[in-house]
């Protein structure tokens, strides 16, 4: 074992129940999951739902080490995977949506989106555009009507800077509209919450949300999802909001959680993960694991996962490049 990753195990890692263990007594075929952040957070989910979802429907007998791995908004993590961990068959690294954007941008350093095997998703989320119950826009069109007129007199506004996943929904939804991204007025926040308050605050007037964090909202009625950013309708509470797609906007944002292994795993490791996880979706025991953090049903994994992560990186670099935040 390398040094990094003991004093990874001795600074972050934790059993399911929550125990710290010790680096001294892990095994060396022991199931690993690297959270590339502090614990807390959607990484650190991202993991437990692999290691409690695959205890719970009997698809491992041991507990899976969750071990934190923090820096550079998954680059640490990323760049040890191809530097340290290349081969390792029993280790999976927790990704989501925000990694394909960071990789676009160029973020993780001198590797690119072909560097690992992408494995799996097992979770999704969507994006939303949101405005207040009273706002004057009761439609999609209506709302890319007004920006149409003056992109300036809209304030957007979302968790993360120019170049996030909530910024990149604004743009790719103007640009659906044919309005130049470079015109929004944006306003970065530092999380969904914060943003969600401006917006009710009337400080902001359009909130690029998730659908997921605005369950709550919608039951109190304070909000109006004018479009979620998904292929089709979802389900529950969400069911009466149209899809940006069905209004004419080609624009999907899928928030997916899932995984990637390092660059030299054999086919057949590769091969059997994808197998344990897409078991794992199709267990009943995850769907209610899965449902209690709020995400939808996404099952994709091996080679088809691996081409839909590197296609939507693509994506994200042309429209990296398109609104100048890359060369």
């Amino acid at each position: 074992m390398n040094s990094n990753t003991s004093l990874s195990l001795l600074l972050g890692g934790v059993l399911l129940g929550g125990a710290l263990l010790s680096s001294s007594v892990q095994a060396a075929d022991n199931d690993e999951c690297i959270a590339p952040a502090k614990p807390g957070g959607g990484y650190d989910l991202t993991c437990r739902l692999a290691a409690n979802g695959l205890l719970e429907a009997g698809l491992i007998e041991d507990p899976m080490l969750v071990t934190y791995m923090p820096g550079g908004i998954g680059a640490v993590a990323y760049n040890h995977v191809n530097g340290v961990r290349t081969d390792d068959p029993n280790l999976i690294v927790a990704a989501s949506t925000g990694a394909a954007v960071n990789l676009a941008l160029g973020k993780f350093g001198q590797y690119d989106a072909d560097e690992v095997r992408w494995l799996g998703a097992i979770g999704v989320d969507y994006g939303a555009i949101v405005v207040r119950a009273d706002a004057p826009w009761q439609t999609l069109d209506e709302l890319m009507a007004a920006l149409k007129e003056d992109p300036s007199s809209v304030a957007f506004g979302a968790g993360g800077t120019v170049g996030s996943q909530d910024w990149m929904k604004a743009a790719l939804t103007a640009r659906a509209a044919d309005i130049d991204p470079r015109a929004l007025r944006y306003v970065a926040f530092e999380g969904g919450g914060e943003s969600l308050a401006a917006l009710l605050g009337n400080h902001i007037q359009v909130f690029t949300g998730d659908l997921s964090e605005l369950r709550s909202q919608l039951e109190s009625g304070d909000i109006r999802v004018l479009a979620a950013l998904s292929e089709e309708r979802v389900g529950g509470p969400y069911a009466d909001i149209p899809t940006a797609a069905e209004q004419g906007y080609d624009v999907q944002w899928p928030i997916w959680r899932g995984y990637y292994m390092g660059p030299e795993v054999s086919d057949e490791a590769y091969a059997q993960w994808s197998e344990r996880l897409q078991q794992l979706a199709e267990a009943d025991s995850f769907a209610t694991l899965r449902e209690a953090q709020g995400l939808f049903p996404m099952a994709m994994f091996g080679d088809e996962f691996d081409a839909y992560v590197k296609q939507q990186v693509a994506g994200f670099k042309e429209l990296a490049q398109e609104v100048g935040l890359t060369q």
